[in-house]
């Protein structure tokens, strides 16, 4: 498959003069429904716009209407931010028949999801940055020590997949034996406001959170070690059922996340496609513009006009020197 995809990049790449210099009017860029994946989606159309001369639209979309949309009709022909493990089967096929690629990610690092404890739980116990640690500590996460009762694990809603591998991952890890207590979040909103007060009074907090997010940006975490390493294989066979029959301690895998597009588009715009590919944020950078997002209440659009304003010194390294100009002439007249 690799093979495959890289035969056709370079294919794309010997005909870029040509095949760029056709009309690209209409083109639709799948702006989610996300903080990162609509401030990628703004940055894209910007620079595809006045560094390249590509008039695209943004359309609203979602990971499951847009994948199925993409697959079925060809639109939008760009997905800036997609999360492979959403509609893996399909997607994979996709890729098999030619009718979409990949073209690298909008996170050079990949997401990371994991368990969690507040920094400042590690500094003062660096032990609980593994689960034994964890165990054998847990009367670090107790406000009431004397009461008896269980301690929260703060787990996933139900309906999101990761309500799957995190309950799975907590009960090999005989974390109910321990004295901890797996509880499902009403929401993504209620997962993060229960961080978000345990930090705000630098209380003990134990769960489930994924990187990149505005609140990984905002506060610092550390994530918890299982001492298993990464088994791939197990967690996407078993991990993520909730009829896992072997479940066996793993970390998560690296979340494949990419951008997708239409075999058309990168045929007929390889140009462009070269810079799709050569485009991505680190964790950490991607962290800093979500959170400066949450504090200035900022859209897609305002945060894309903050970073291309702002980090100049990492966007031109993904562009020519005549995009460069283009794009700094266009940020001016913002």
């Amino acid at each position: 498959m690799k093979k495959l995809i890289t035969a056709l990049l370079i294919t794309l790449a010997c005909n870029h003069i040509l095949a760029d210099s056709r009309d690209c009017e209409g083109v639709q860029i799948a702006d989610m429904n996300w903080e990162s994946a609509t401030f990628v989606a703004h940055v894209d159309q910007f620079i595809l716009e006045h560094g390249y001369d590509c008039t695209a639209e943004l359309v609203p979309a979602n990971t499951q209407a847009t994948g199925a949309a993409i697959l079925q009709t060809g639109k939008p022909e760009i997905i800036p931010e997609f999360w492979w493990h959403a509609m893996k089967q399909e997607v994979e096929a996709a890729v098999a028949s030619q009718k979409i690629i990949r073209i690298g990610s909008p996170l050079s690092e990949g997401g990371i999801e994991g368990f969690w404890i507040p920094e400042y739980m590690y500094q003062k116990a660096p032990e609980l940055n593994t689960i034994n640690g964890v165990i054998k500590n847990i009367n670090l996460f107790s406000l009431n020590k004397n009461d008896g009762s269980k301690i929260p694990f703060y787990g996933c809603p139900k309906g999101w997949n990761c309500h799957i591998s995190s309950k799975n991952l907590f009960e090999i890890l005989d974390l109910d034996k321990a004295g901890f207590e797996y509880r499902t979040a009403a929401s993504g909103p209620d997962l993060a406001i229960s961080l978000q007060e345990a930090y705000e009074k630098k209380q003990p907090w134990f769960g489930y959170y994924w990187s990149p997010t505005p609140l990984m940006g905002k506060h610092k975490m550390t994530l918890v070690d299982f001492g298993s390493g990464i088994n791939k294989e197990l967690f996407e066979s078993c991990m993520t059922k909730p009829d896992c029959k072997a479940p066996k301690p793993t970390m998560y895998p690296a979340p494949l996340v990419q951008t997708v597009v239409t075999t058309d588009f990168a045929r007929n715009h390889p140009g462009y496609v070269k810079y799709l590919s050569h485009r991505g944020w680190t964790d950490a950078q991607m962290n800093e513009l979500l959170a400066w997002m949450e504090a200035n209440q900022a859209d897609g659009d305002a945060a894309m006009e903050h970073f291309l304003k702002n980090y100049q010194s990492v966007w031109v390294k993904w562009v020519d020197g005549n995009a460069v100009r283009s794009i700094r002439k266009a940020l001016r007249d913002l």
